[in-house]
């Protein structure tokens, strides 16, 4: 182990690094372009693999790196069709992904903290204390897998991806950009940025970041209330970031980008299925233009939250749509092996 330590994870090298790395080594430039290829497009897992190069020169990177590929270490099925993933890192933390399949597509749910930066209380995953934020290398890996699994149980690649798992992704955005960045280069998956959803909690400044940059990925915001005493109770760090400035800066990011928001939202009896609650949404879905996805709630044991009635999703559905607002209910997946929204917790 004290040996493994000392060796740089290969992956942390840019191609141009690599490359130089081969030209230090009295070795030729392209050489690093055929190692990038085998990490990235073909997500090789050791240096054996690598037929194309030299036994000696295989020999020489497995000297100086490591590849700190992912294992997925159990893989639960649904009898939805849901899988889930347990992964290991490197450093032998777990973190949990997710397969959701259905008719027309199948869609990547993937962490990007090992537990999560934030404190919302109906949240298993933000019962466990944030240990890391993941490494690009390491969220590009849980990707890889489930478009392994997709085609091998489903028969198709992978179509979609959500940064909805374990974790708030803009408490990771550099790793999560990076990891974007290699997903959608022809150098690596090739998907369509506009296939990613990042789903965020609200944090303004990194959102009007985002927007600066350009990013072509979608964004949904985890919304649940637009009535800051209600989101606090539920969500502490909405203190911190209010909704005013949330709202402000999603209005920056629709200016900037011309990419709707979509709003993730859970109503819980007692909490926020009252009238003054649809009203408020309402007003908030205003500011620029947005969906509503209301998403089915997952008990986490303790029976605090409970699922709002049949007639509260109604009325919430119904003054949406009389207002203009695109509203989708959401039925979840994966239920039976802790598999849906707000249940990863590294159980095992």
């Amino acid at each position: 182990m004290a040996e493994q330590i000392k060796k740089k994870d290969i992956r942390a090298l840019t191609k141009e690094q690599l490359r130089a790395f081969f030209v230090s080594q009295g070795n030729k430039a392209f050489r690093g372009n055929q190692v990038y290829e085998w990490l990235w497009h073909k997500s090789a897992h050791s240096f054996e693999v690598m037929t194309n190069i030299s036994k000696e020169t295989r020999d020489m990177l497995e000297a100086n790196f490591v590849i700190n590929h992912i294992k997925v270490d159990q893989m639960q099925r649904s009898k939805d069709g849901t899988i889930k993933n347990a992964v290991r890192l490197h450093d032998d933390l777990i973190v949990e992904s997710v397969l959701i399949p259905t008719s027309s597509r199948t869609t990547a749910c993937v962490s990007s903290q090992v537990g999560c930066s934030l404190d919302c209380k109906f949240c298993a995953t933000a019962r466990l204390k944030r240990m890391r934020n993941l490494n690009p290398d390491e969220i590009y890996d849980q990707v890889v897998a489930i478009d392994n699994e997709s085609r091998l149980y489903f028969d198709r690649p992978l179509s979609n991806i959500v940064f909805m798992g374990m974790g708030e992704p803009l408490m990771n955005y550099n790793n999560v950009l990076k990891a974007i960045d290699k997903i959608t280069s022809p150098e690596g998956l090739g998907m369509s940025p506009k296939r990613i959803t990042v789903s965020t909690s609200g944090v303004p400044k990194i959102i009007k970041k985002m927007a600066d940059e350009g990013v072509k990925f979608k964004l949904a915001v985890s919304l649940h209330s637009a009535i800051d005493e209600i989101r606090t109770s539920i969500m502490p760090f909405n203190a911190t970031f209010t909704l005013a400035e949330l709202r402000e800066s999603l209005v920056y990011w629709y200016t900037k980008t011309n990419s709707r928001i979509t709003y993730e939202y859970v109503v819980w009896e007692g909490i926020n299925d009252a009238q003054k609650d649809v009203d408020a949404l309402v007003d908030f879905c205003r500011f620029a233009p947005s969906k509503v996805n209301l998403i089915e709630y997952n008990p986490i044991d303790d029976g605090e939250f409970r699922q709002a009635s049949n007639k509260a999703i109604e009325r919430y559905v119904a003054t949406l749509e009389k207002n203009g607002i695109v509203v989708t209910v959401r039925r979840s997946r994966g239920k039976d092996i802790d598999a849906a929204c707000g249940q990863l917790a590294n159980k095992q």
